[in-house]
């Protein structure tokens, strides 16, 4: 049976040109980086190195890098630790938070959690594409919004929001800007002065890096509160001792993702269209997300009258690996609150499955994917009392 992974917004494999270069941090090179003999000082040395090029990847300057052990802690280092940091000023209403109602988990549980501790937090709406409207993002601004964070690229529906816009915005309302672009880099040329961008949020198994290892831009002058205390690791922002080999794999994929991101774009965006081409030739399947603003990777649908779920659950049986939605709540059984964001109802959003492709998808996967799909809806359908055709 043919093997095909569309899972790639989930996790990548790891590059083997960045295995070759983790290596010898595993058992050759393997002093702690903090020390100062020389076993550490050639790890510390690796380390900056990868940092140069993580940051060069997003137009930012190497101290300006703060490593982390993924998405997840740099979303929740971003918000706390400006939030915290501001939390003491004397507002009528407390700090005061704006962000999407299609955000990640990582952003919105960070933001609920907030709630709790007495912060405000604007959820601002998206159109039926997930698009965001930057006018929208201006009318939340009050004089006691401290943050304003917004996703870079969704991960489910790959809509790509009007970033630098946003970024101006902040910018002229002197209000600090971060976006989660763990789905973005190495798809979307970033460039974080240009874009006003004040932090933003990198996840190192999103572009073919080891998985546990993560970085947070936090542009030169910005304050921020720690959120994880101990020896003052870099900086003092972020404590515990450096996971160098996922380091040097992070510094390594970024610096691949650069170099490839025209080459990977085209090859990813003509897979991706012709599936969405032939995909949407099933009887009432429609694309989630925005039409053109959407990564060169991802393709998002929904099916009329069969849960997404058991579709998935059939296409794993045929050899075929895709999702439901965010793998970090793949397993909760409510509708998506990005597909119920755009408009949809749970029915509908139960209907939805995401294919995302990869630097390694071939035309041969595509194709299988395009004859297996319809007959997987087709069966489906059969079975569901919600199909009268």
């Amino acid at each position: 049976m043919k093997k095909v992974y569309l899972d790639h917004a989930s996790t990548t494999p790891v590059d083997t040109e960045v295995i070759n270069a983790m290596t010898p941090y595993t058992d050759k090179i393997y002093g702690n980086a903090s020390s100062i003999h020389d076993y550490g000082v050639e790890a510390a040395d690796a380390i900056e190195e990868a940092r140069g090029k993580i940051a060069k990847s997003i137009g930012a300057r190497p101290e300006e890098i703060v490593f982390t052990a993924g998405g997840s802690e740099s979303d929740n280092l971003a918000i706390k630790g400006i939030s915290y940091r501001n939390k003491k000023r004397k507002k009528t209403k407390g700090p005061h938070v704006i962000t999407s109602a299609i955000e990640h988990p990582a952003v919105l549980e960070t933001c609920k959690y907030l709630e709790k501790q007495g912060f405000a937090v604007a959820y601002i709406p998206v159109d039926k594409d997930g698009l965001l409207d930057p006018q929208d993002v201006h009318d939340a601004i009050t004089k006691d919004t401290i943050l304003i964070t917004i996703m870079y690229a969704n991960n489910e529906i790959g809509t790509i929001e009007p970033i630098a816009e946003i970024g101006n915005i902040a910018h002229d309302h002197n209000v600090l800007f971060h976006t989660d672009a763990v789905q973005a880099i190495g798809k979307v040329p970033i460039d974080v002065k240009k874009e006003h961008v004040d932090l933003l949020s990198i996840s190192s198994h999103k572009i073919y890096g080891p998985k546990g290892v993560g970085a947070l831009y936090i542009k030169k002058g910005v304050k921020l509160d720690p959120i994880i205390h101990g020896g003052g690791h870099e900086n003092g922002v972020r404590s515990g001792t450096y996971n160098t080999p996922g380091i040097v794999g992070l510094g390594k994929a970024c610096e691949l993702g650069t170099q490839r991101m025209s080459v990977d774009g085209a090859h990813m965006t003509k897979l991706r269209d012709r599936l969405i081409s032939e995909i949407l030739n099933v009887e009432e399947s429609y694309l989630n997300g925005h039409p053109k603003k959407r990564l060169a990777n991802n393709a998002h649908f929904r099916f009329t009258a069969i849960e997404g779920e058991s579709l998935n659950l059939l296409l794993n049986e045929q050899g075929i690996a895709a999702a439901t939605g965010s793998a970090c709540s793949s397993k909760k059984l409510e509708a998506s609150h990005v597909l119920l964001a755009l408009g949809l109802e749970p029915a509908q959003a139960h209907g939805s499955l995401r294919f995302s492709l990869g630097r390694t998808t071939t035309d041969d996967d595509i194709s299988y994917v395009i004859d297996v799909v319809p007959k997987v809806v087709a069966a489906l359908r059969q079975m569901s009392p919600l199909w009268n055709r």
